[in-house]
């Protein structure tokens, strides 16, 4: 957008915003009255998280949006820029990050005012807006500049899905209709701690939840699930695509390439193509003393799609030939 187009932006100076303190909401976020929750494709971050999520950017496009989360005047804009996110079904996330909490990266961005909405593909911002945009700038940013965004970042390679992390709220998704039928709770009970490890970028931390949630209940598939995806993001969710497809066509041998460019495809919404890189890998003979390691990652790979997607029963028999 056009530098001439940007309304005046709210300050972050250190002195007191009263402007801001008017409009200070006192409900929690997700709560009414408060600003929309995380989830699905929404995730926020703080000066902890910044790096893995712009790490993350060399796999899917990331937008960014710098805001204030307790400031009313940004939940329209929030809600609009997840359902703009939401309808790209996993071509892009978006990233939230409150700029009075985390002053170091509202300095290394160079952000003026809030809100501030940068576009990152391969790790590097791409400055879309600044201040609070017109409605006519928010058809411009859906209709052209985020098709754009999507379009450059896939001529660079960076051609992942951004991963669903739980279920989109009904305020981030824009839903409105009071009388629509009550929805499931976004986040089953005794997920809640582990879904917030992983909604700040936390992976590492957020399997740990999930694995203890899947020991206290082998049946829980959608702790399963979650573990797995958490698992997976953590191994490679930050690593270069292109270099990881480098290395697997360089070492065909090395059982570790092999897994990790079977992660990037994982990652990427490439299914079938994971588990037949893996399948026919353990299919040579001169690779069978990986069997173990490559069934265990498989298995882990087993849990994501739905139990009755047929790719995974298609894999399931081979790997059952494979090993007997």
């Amino acid at each position: 957008m056009a530098q001439d187009a940007y309304r005046p932006s709210f300050s972050l100076a250190g002195a007191v915003d009263l402007e801001s303190l008017k409009h200070k909401a006192e409900a929690q976020m997700g709560e009414d009255g408060g600003a929309p929750a995380a989830g699905g494709y929404v995730i926020d971050v703080t000066e902890a998280s910044f790096e893995a999520m712009v790490n993350s950017s060399n796999t899917f496009p990331v937008l960014l949006l710098v805001w204030m989360q307790d400031d009313q005047r940004f939940f329209d804009v929030a809600r609009a820029l997840a359902r703009m996110v939401t309808a790209l079904n996993g071509g892009m996330q978006l990233a939230r990050i409150d700029g009075a909490s985390n002053p170091q990266i509202v300095q290394a961005l160079r952000v003026q005012g809030v809100p501030a909405l940068f576009a990152l593909v391969g790790g590097r911002p791409i400055p879309l807006l600044q201040g609070m945009p017109s409605e006519a700038e928010l058809t411009q940013l859906e209709e052209t500049l985020l098709p754009q965004v999507v379009a450059m970042a896939q001529q660079s390679g960076v051609t992942g899905t951004a991963p669903f992390v739980g279920d989109a709220s009904a305020d981030a998704s824009g839903a409105t209709d009071e009388a629509a039928e009550p929805a499931e709770p976004a986040i089953p009970a005794g997920h809640e701690t582990a879904h917030a490890l992983a909604a700040a970028g936390q992976y590492d931390q957020a399997a740990a939840e999930y694995a203890k949630l899947v020991e206290r209940d082998p049946h829980d598939a959608e702790a399963a699930r979650q573990r797995a995806l958490c698992l997976l993001l953590a191994r490679n969710g930050q690593s270069d695509v292109r270099v990881v497809r480098a290395a697997a066509a360089e070492r065909v041998d090395d059982v570790q390439a092999q897994l990790d460019v079977a992660d990037v495809d994982m990652i990427g919404g490439q299914i079938s193509d994971a588990f037949g890189r893996l399948l026919d890998f353990i299919a040579v003979p001169a690779h069978r003393e990986h069997l173990a390691v490559v069934r265990e990652r498989l298995v882990e790979y087993f849990a994501i799609p739905e139990a009755s997607d047929p790719r995974v029963k298609a894999a399931r028999q081979r790997l059952m030939t494979l090993m007997y």
